[in-house]
């Protein structure tokens, strides 16, 4: 089974030890905020110099404050130091509330932005060059863009119709949050797969990611995704996909219970079209010395999955 972890921590030295650690533990990927260590490409690529094969990803990168072409070549500058392949760019507009309310950027017409922006880096990341006066975005690239010592394959944050079906025409998938399998098999697989056909492209990439626990109380493994997802809930987005998948608030789609529990739900998402999960384990308990435990049972359900590939 492909689980990857959500990868985070204040420091590169605990980055690239947690990269290290979860390598060596069988997991197939981390995946990285674009608030990690106030930027995660640096980081990312020293833990890319240190590890061997695990796969290193944003989830994700906003759209909005970054020009592509100045993306695409960060990003390439970053995956070029990792010195391997492994680098996956996820892309993403965020939110409005962040982009409008916090930088003071408009957020109109997020699809149509994120259409012609996705399309320009997928382009740079490809060769070639880019020539586009687009509404929201130009770039003309001659000889502006880094090469690339290894390809870097592209997913969008994608959870509406329309975004998914630009992430089918340009895409190599789709990294999600909060999606649930019912989400999954009634809305994310059917529109994406259905766009990447038509337009002739492979089968996409389905990362899902969602909150996890490994808890015997159900009730109190809800209440601690309820506790750190309150912000996620207050995204229209997400509100949006939470309900599609059959619930109210965040903790109702985090996937909880017992080891053999959590096993079939972990099953039922990827049986609803996921190509693999990205797990964040939550941790449950009233002090710290039962958090730790509750976070090293999670973790270690995960790790068996996972060496099951």
């Amino acid at each position: 089974m492909r689980i990857g972890l959500s990868g985070g921590g204040s420091s590169v030295d605990t980055i690239v030890a947690q990269a290290q650690r979860a390598e060596a533990d069988g997991f197939s990927a981390l995946w990285y905020a674009s608030s990690v260590a106030g930027d995660p490409l640096v980081a990312m690529a020293i833990a890319g110099r240190a590890t061997t094969s695990i796969e290193l990803g944003t989830a994700v990168l906003q759209t909005y404050p970054c020009h592509p072409l100045l993306q695409a070549n960060r990003v390439g500058a970053a995956a070029n130091a990792m010195g391997r392949p492994g680098f996956t760019l996820g892309l993403g507009p965020s939110h409005e509330p962040l982009i409008r309310g916090v930088l003071g950027i408009s957020y109109d017409h997020p699809a149509r932005s994120t259409r012609e922006y996705l399309r320009i880096v997928v382009d740079l990341l490809a060769g070639r060059q880019v020539d586009v006066d687009g509404t929201d975005w130009s770039t003309h690239s001659a000889g502006r863009m880094v090469a690339l010592e290894h390809p870097i394959p592209v997913l969008l944050s994608a959870l509406s119709p329309r975004m998914l079906r630009i992430a089918g025409e340009f895409a190599d998938g789709v990294v999600l949050w909060m999606a649930s399998a019912k989400a999954i098999d009634d809305r994310i697989a059917p529109i994406l797969c259905d766009a990447a056909d038509a337009y002739g492209r492979p089968a996409p990439r389905i990362v899902a990611g969602l909150p996890v626990v490994v808890h015997d109380d159900v009730a109190e493994a809800r209440s601690a995704i309820a506790a750190t997802s309150s912000g996620y809930e207050r995204m229209t987005n997400y509100q949006r996909i939470i309900r599609a998948g059959g619930g109210v608030g965040a903790a109702d789609v985090g996937i909880v219970g017992d080891e053999a529990a959590v096993t079939r739900q972990l099953e039922d998402v990827l049986d609803a079209g996921a190509t693999e999960v990205w797990a964040q384990p939550v941790a449950v308990g009233v002090d710290r010395r039962e958090r730790a435990a509750s976070l090293d049972r999670t973790r270690t359900l995960l790790g068996a999955l996972a060496r099951t590939r």
